[in-house]
């Protein structure tokens, strides 16, 4: 499927508006229908905050509700095209600032295909971008991967950078951390993961999930890590039920040591309806998707 690569891990698909799929690895991607369950963990220093809510299955909802938080991870400006999210966010520590007082706050996304935004030129980005300027907080993207996206968001240039690779696995994108993924250190990383592992080697993914946040958490130390569950994959949908699952657990087990990191439920009533492919969001789903980190992240903004 898409999230497939070539042998130099470049993308093989331009992640143009088009919803084409590609393949070199072969087999199929894996992703979920069933529950996920939701748990927001933040920490500063050796205080930490957990917040829960039920599992969810994909039950399809519309798109165009407004984007709010049901935590405390601040509420979607007005115009959101992504669904209320449940079980993301958290009560963020006051003591924890990771953006700069002036100047944009640096954003990494990464992760695969999912994040380079195959199917909607831009993915995520463009709706998250909207969301944040909108409500008058400066933000950029960063990474080292091909830049994608359209020229101008809301009037402003729209910055293109990512750290999204097509067809990456866990392991694959743990390579590429410190460099070059955190060659301009982010303040704020957002990881979506795990899609390739599914069909390629679910078992231990959840364990190569823990070791790339570790590195995360050791290589940007001042940073806030954003971790999510991943988005549903019917083709491999117990494979994804069982990694997602795990990933509350890992991301409350560093939470309660100190480490800033939450947990992002990207899984919970995201319909299969907005996938463009079967793998890859439409651009409903990405604006889903930017709705959900940005109620996670809008609180630690400037």
């Amino acid at each position: 499927m898409a999230c497939s690569s070539a042998s130099d891990g470049s993308p093989e698909d331009s992640g143009g508006s088009g919803g084409g799929v590609s393949s070199s690895s072969g087999g199929p991607q894996t992703t979920s229908t069933g529950e996920g369950s939701g748990v927001s963990s933040s920490t500063s220093g050796a205080s930490s905050t957990t917040a829960t809510s039920g599992s969810g299955g994909g039950a399809s909802s519309s798109s165009s509700s407004s984007s709010s938080a049901s935590g405390a991870g601040g509420a979607g400006g007005s115009g959101s095209t992504a669904e209320a999210s449940s079980g993301s966010g958290g009560s963020p520590d006051t003591g924890f600032q990771p953006c700069p007082a002036t100047g944009a706050c640096k954003i990494l996304p990464l992760g695969d295909s999912i994040t380079f935004g195959l199917g909607f030129d831009g993915g995520y980005r463009v709706e998250l971008f909207h969301l944040a300027t909108q409500d008058g907080h400066e933000v950029t993207f960063t990474g080292t991967q091909q830049a994608n996206g359209p020229a101008m968001v809301d009037g402003k240039p729209f910055p293109r950078n990512h750290e999204g690779i097509s067809g990456e696995t866990i392991q694959q994108i743990a390579n590429r951390i410190p460099t070059p993924g955190l060659r301009d250190m982010p303040h704020i990383v957002l990881l979506h993961a795990g899609t390739n592992d599914m069909y390629r080697e679910p078992n231990g993914a959840d364990t190569r999930l823990g070791a790339l946040i570790d590195e995360l958490i050791a290589e940007a130390p001042d940073a806030l890590i954003v971790v999510s569950n991943i988005i549903p994959f019917p083709m491999g949908a117990g494979a994804v039920n069982t990694y997602n699952a795990k990933i509350p657990a890992l991301v409350e087990a560093r939470a309660s040591k100190g480490a800033h990191v939450l947990f992002v439920d990207q899984f919970k009533d995201f319909p299969t309806s907005e996938l463009g492919d079967g793998v890859h969001p439409n651009k409903a789903g990405y604006a889903r998707m930017a709705g959900r980190w940005y109620d996670a992240i809008s609180d630690y903004l400037r």
